[in-house]
């Protein structure tokens, strides 16, 4: 795992059944990106000013366990090279108390320019360079 961000979950965030609403995790996870991408000095909103969007284009969703109001949970987020124009992000949720797997995503993105058309600009570039 290439960053780790601990959250805990919200009651509101739960449906009737008393559990985490699937919907919530595209959240999670979108949240997690951000956050990964902030530590590696990659702006998503001043990246947009510029007229650079990240947009995803494929999300796979494993659910493998429930998170219940109150858990807390930690989501890894490793960033890999899918081709020349797109990215993955491998993303795994792990209920903290016993380090149970809850869901294995991999979201596929681009970014594009201010015309539509994809591109890698040099702040993503870089991070597939090492």
């Amino acid at each position: 795992m290439t960053f780790r961000l601990d959250m805990k979950v919200r009651d509101y965030e739960c449906d009737l059944q008393g559990i985490v609403n699937n919907s919530v995790y595209f959240n999670y996870l979108e949240h997690a990106r951000h956050e990964y991408l902030l530590e590696q000095d990659v702006d998503f909103v001043a990246l947009a000013k510029e007229g650079i969007n990240l947009v995803v284009v494929r999300s796979e969703m494993d659910y493998k366990a429930s998170l219940v109001p109150g858990d807390k949970f930690y989501i890894g987020v490793e960033m890999v090279r899918e081709s020349r124009l797109k990215f993955a992000f491998i993303q795994n949720i792990y209920r903290a108390s016993d380090d149970k797997l809850v869901l294995k995503a991999k979201v596929i993105g681009t970014s594009v320019n201010a015309e539509g058309r994809p591109f890698l600009p040099a702040q993503l570039e870089r991070l597939f360079a090492a």
